[in-house]
């Protein structure tokens, strides 16, 4: 017999895997899974960070992210104006205002320089950010690298805006807004207010656009001269105002009463302006010793807010000059 082992004759066991592998074999075989989304990949931050920067410096062109919702701020809270004209016109205009926020590695031009600069001047406080901190700041609006933060602002009294008039030795005249909500058309009235005179603003505390950071941008920095008084009830402080010697006149395109033909501008005055979609509220419009429309073309349904306020003054000013 040759040299070996012995037989049993039967077929040799197949060998499995070695103890405590685990079945890696198995799962090599099982792939990755899909293909991640793009927000998901390395690469995709930098890109729509470049993007998103691109279109500030063209001046925000393009399709704009929407905003996030929009969380109800105290009233002690501050506000943001962003961009880089409003900025430096709010800061021009010398609006109170607590810090500047500038992006990192921002591409310089004379508008941030000059803010820059004013900031200094001035004392403000200058902090550099991220645009992702400046896109949280300005709740989504286009801001082109810049910020300019500005605090609560401080409401006066209603009468307050009487006794500034008389301070002038003139007539009184106060703009008072019935449900403007807008702050844009808050911010637009009262830069025609400025232009034409008026010695203040009256607004409701409730159902009304208040002196925000929209408001302010709008406004040119206006309302750096113009005082806000603010009412707990706006049919309240018109009967003060009647009571005091001042006639009421509403505005409102359902009114029997060209604005040129009222006998009234050259006395002391309050011109209520309704919204654009609503008019003047009932009660308002019990209040007013006259309601007066703006003529206007048929084919023309409703004047926005803000342009028919700045009518409105126009027509006041030129008869107290006559």
């Amino acid at each position: 017999m040759a040299a070996g082992g012995r037989s049993s004759g039967r077929p040799a066991k197949k060998k499995g895997p070695a103890k405590g592998t685990g079945g890696q074999k198995r799962r090599s075989l099982e792939g990755r899974g899909a293909t991640p989304p793009a927000e998901m990949r390395h690469w995709y931050k930098d890109k729509a960070r470049d993007e998103r920067i691109a279109r500030e410096e063209r001046g925000g062109g393009g399709a704009r992210r929407p905003a996030p919702a929009r969380q109800r701020r105290s009233e002690d809270a501050p506000e943001y104006i962003g961009g880089r004209n409003p900025v430096l016109e709010a800061l021009q205009a010398g609006v109170p205002c607590n810090a500047l926020y500038v992006a990192q590695r921002i591409d310089n031009d004379d508008r941030v320089r000059d803010s820059i600069k004013i900031a200094a001047e001035r004392g403000v406080a200058l902090l550099e950010v991220t645009r992702d901190k400046l896109d949280r700041l300005t709740e989504g609006a286009v801001h082109q690298g810049v910020a300019l933060q500005i605090p609560a602002y401080d409401y006066a009294h209603p009468s307050e805006l009487v006794e500034l008039a008389h301070d002038a030795g003139e007539a009184p005249l106060i703009i008072a807004l019935d449900s403007v909500t807008d702050p844009r058309n808050l911010g637009a009235i009262a830069r025609s207010a400025t232009a034409f005179g008026a010695h203040g603003l009256l607004i409701p505390s409730r159902r009304s656009a208040g002196v925000t950071g929209g408001a302010w941008k709008t406004s040119a920095g206006t309302l750096a001269n113009l005082r806000v008084a603010r009412a707990a009830n706006l049919t309240t402080a018109l009967r003060e105002y009647r009571e005091a010697g001042l006639f009421v006149i509403g505005l409102d395109g359902a009114g029997q009463t060209d604005i040129g033909d009222v006998d009234l501008l050259t006395e002391p005055l309050v011109v209520v302006v309704g919204s654009e979609g609503k008019g003047l509220s009932r009660l308002v419009r019990e209040h007013c010793d006259v309601v007066t429309r703006i003529p206007i073309h048929a084919a023309t349904e409703s004047l926005n807010a803000g342009v028919a306020a700045g009518v409105a003054l126009y027509e006041v000013a030129r008869h107290r000059r006559l």
